[in-house]
């Protein structure tokens, strides 16, 4: 009981109406409330996130695609089944079962995003150097525009 006297006192004045705790207690409420928002904004959304990505990858995986997983293990997917996969590891070939939920990454789709960014950089830079060239010859073509209508003007 003298807790919730604390926390209804904390927002109003220490006043003889009965107005002031509910006040108090609301807004106290209220910061509550904003604080519970920010914390979930904060922490379990980006949380949950993360949780369907994992799962949007784990149920994408396709045969002859390389993964690892959370133990470390590093194999290529040679069979997919409901909730278990068998991957093939090293050069002896072994084989190994495997559960969904224990693929960490998927070294394959991992390329081919890399392999896309990597291209898209190309292309970038060499956009960036044609428009450098225009430029140059667009420079040097002023200056013998220039370079003509001086010398040509110095002749009248």
């Amino acid at each position: 009981m003298n807790f919730i006297t604390l926390l209804a006192g904390m927002g109003g004045t220490a006043g003889a109406d009965a107005a002031a705790p509910a006040k108090g207690g609301s807004s106290m409420f209220i910061m509550m409330a904003v604080m519970l928002g920010f914390a979930y904004l904060a922490i379990m959304r980006p949380q949950k996130k993360r949780q369907k990505e994992e799962q949007a990858l784990r149920d994408n995986v396709q045969i002859g695609d390389e993964i690892t997983t959370v133990g470390g293990i590093i194999g290529r997917i040679i069979t997919v089944k409901d909730e278990s996969i068998v991957i093939e590891t090293g050069a002896d070939r072994n084989k190994m079962r495997i559960e969904r939920w224990a693929i960490r990454t998927n070294n394959t789709a991992n390329e081919k995003i890399e392999a896309e960014r990597q291209a898209a950089r190309e292309a970038q830079e060499a956009e960036k150097q044609a428009r450098m060239e225009e430029s140059r010859e667009r420079s040097t073509s002023a200056r013998k525009k220039s370079k003509k209508n001086r010398d040509g003007g110095s002749d009248d």
